[in-house]
């Protein structure tokens, strides 16, 4: 197992619920959660294809970090149907210090972990994640 200091490790499961996300768009999002106790991150949600990017944020805690993927799909203006993948690193400012030192020594090791990632965003308030936020870094 990895220390901290190098990220956490990288359960099986994150690696393919991503691919099922990227590949088969079984999924909406995924919200990860490091597991401090087993030094991995996990899978915590996963967000059914129905589902919206306001039921993502609804699902990030107000008072811890995470990880989170999007698949976002938008129309171009030319009029073409495209979708991008989203890299969302949530630490709000309510967030232990502990933990948003150890979401930030992980973040590039795990984002090493999953193969298509677009854009990447980071986020320590709702408002630096809004629709319009996305939608302007797709485009």
């Amino acid at each position: 197992m990895a220390n901290s200091a190098s990220g956490m490790a990288v359960s099986d499961e994150c690696k393919l619920k991503f691919l099922e996300l990227k590949a088969k768009r079984n999924f909406r999002f995924i919200v990860f959660k490091i597991e401090e106790k087993i030094q991995q991150v996990k899978v915590e949600r996963l967000g059914q294809p129905g589902e919206s990017y306001d039921d993502l944020t609804a699902s990030l805690p107000d008072d811890d970090c995470r990880y989170a993927v999007f698949d976002f799909d938008f129309i171009t203006d030319e009029n073409c149907q495209k979708s991008k993948i989203f890299f969302i690193s949530w630490s709000p400012d309510t967030s232990r210090v502990r933990n948003k030192m150890l979401y930030a020594s992980s973040k590039d090791r795990f984002k090493r972990e999953l193969d298509g990632i677009q854009v990447e965003l980071q986020a320590t308030d709702p408002s630096e994640m809004s629709i319009d936020i996305i939608k302007g870094r797709a485009l």
